[in-house]
């Protein structure tokens, strides 16, 4: 019997990055400076950034797919990677946490994220959520002299495996029905045997969007957002925000679609009360923080919220305007986060929403910067988060669901509140105590990259628009 080896051109760009990683990995050793390594992470993730290019197909029997919709997310884990490198250069110097394992760990958990994206098959899903949680748990936890960076690990890790054993008794349960974990396969089995009714189906269905809501932090499987975002380290924060939560978005678009596409009228109905109480609880409790961190968490948890109406769309103008949302997110929410590091500083931390108070007159640039991914988190024109929820309202709309858009946009509205009022302390208020600001050039640049996409997408929108949807277009 002659063994056919499978076409590894559609894994190459997975390939090269755990091969960069471990690589990475074994030169910490004898690699003193850790910015070195910083550097050459970057040029790690350029690399497979190109080998994205003509790396479409199918392998190992269906259950790896590389296609379009899952090279626009890869695209979006890989912005999200390069743009937290660059912010922590610094801030991991502040925090004295300056190991080069922690570079190690955002490639292995971008990874995972990639894996999952390309997931034809139940077990690669699971393989990429968990590399991609495992890595995250540790780096949560990276501050290991601080006691709120260990409680955010553990409540991480606490609920980030409950919500894994609600994925495996899903899988478990929609094997046993229909005798595979091929996504395709089992949405064939589905509409051949009719099973479209079926109690066991539709109770496998809602324990996957228990385990994907966990992973995008949707209401009310939110609870481990607040308490890790507040205490993890701000750049991983920043990390955590985009990068899992748009592998959550990726997983649940291709699962429910492809292999849930028959019964889309049943899990429409399970996800449209997680988007309105995501939207509901992020907007509302964001309203009483004082923490910035534990404020834009609560942001992250309502704008999960908006991008679900995508996915209620079922179709592939909703799942393109969910991807240019994840897209958009990455740019303003890193961007936000950026000016929170800038003002970590030895002895500041810089996360009450008071240090903010008069930084216009302290540092107008910074303050300047803050306002435009303010704005662009409320929505505002012509800044890019208008564009993002603007092309997800209208998907929805154009699906029949105008009702719930009204509810969208007056929960958007409410959110003007708590975005505004850092606006509102920076210019209007007068400054209590001098800030440092602690930059460095990759911070700086970071910080140039977001808010030149921030703006550039908002007037010029056209092409990231097309862009998703001509990767949407053969899914």
């Amino acid at each position: 019997m002659q063994l056919v080896m499978p076409d590894l051109n559609p894994v190459i760009p997975e390939i090269l990055l755990t091969v960069l990683a471990l690589i990475l990995l074994m030169a910490d050793l004898v690699i003193k400076r850790k910015e070195t390594i910083a550097f050459l992470s970057i040029v790690s993730v350029a690399g497979v950034a190109y080998t994205l290019i003509g790396s479409a197909g199918t392998t190992f029997g269906g259950m790896f797919v590389s296609d379009g919709y899952s090279t626009f997310f890869k695209l979006i884990f890989l912005v999200n990677v390069i743009l937290t490198i660059l912010i922590s250069v610094r801030y991991i110097v502040v925090e004295n946490i300056n190991f080069g394992e922690y570079y190690g760990l955002i490639l292995f958990s971008t990874l995972g994220m990639m894996i999952m994206a390309s997931a034809g098959d139940l077990i690669v899903l699971y393989l990429g959520l968990e590399l991609m949680a495992l890595s995250t748990y540790v780096l949560a936890g990276f501050i290991r002299h601080n006691v709120k960076s260990n409680e955010a690990a553990l409540k991480y890790f606490l609920l980030g495996a409950f919500s894994s054993a609600f994925l495996l008794y899903g899988m478990s349960m929609i094997y046993g029905l229909t005798g595979t974990t091929d996504l395709k396969a089992i949405a064939t089995y589905i509409s051949k045997n009719g099973l479209e009714g079926n109690k066991t189906l539709l109770l496998s269905m809602i324990l996957f969007a228990v385990a994907f809501g966990f992973k995008i932090a949707a209401v009310p499987f939110h609870m481990w957002a607040p308490d890790a975002y507040e205490g993890a380290p701000t750049t991983i924060t920043a990390f955590m925000s985009v990068g899992p939560k748009a592998a959550g978005f990726a997983v649940l678009g291709r699962v429910f679609m492809t292999a849930f596409g028959a019964i889309h009228v049943e899990w429409s109905v399970v996800l449209i009360p997680l988007a309105i109480l995501s939207m509901c609880i992020g907007n509302v409790v964001a309203i009483a923080q004082t923490n910035i961190k534990r404020m834009l968490a609560y942001s992250s948890i309502a704008h999960a919220g908006y991008a679900l109406l995508g996915v209620i769309a079922a179709n592939n103008e909703g799942l393109a305007s969910m991807m240019n949302y994840m897209l958009i997110y990455a740019f303003m929410n890193i961007g936000a986060f950026g000016i929170v590091i800038l003002l970590r500083s030895e002895g500041f931390k810089g996360e009450d929403i008071t240090d903010y108070e008069g930084l216009a007159k302290t540092h107008p640039l910074s303050a300047a910067l803050m306002l435009i991914f303010m704005f662009s988190l409320t929505g505002i024109p012509p800044t890019a988060g208008f564009i993002g929820k603007l092309y997800v309202f209208m998907s929805a709309i154009n699906a029949g669901y105008t009702w719930l858009v009204v509810i969208a946009v007056i929960f958007s509205v409410i959110s003007a509140y708590f975005y505004l009022r850092i606006v509102m302390y920076m210019y209007m208020r007068e400054p209590k105590v001098e800030v440092s600001l602690s930059t460095s050039p990759a911070i700086g640049l970071a910080l140039t990259v977001t808010v030149v996409a921030t703006l550039v997408i908002g007037v010029f929108p056209s092409v990231l628009v097309e862009l998703a949807r001509a990767a949407i277009s053969r899914f």
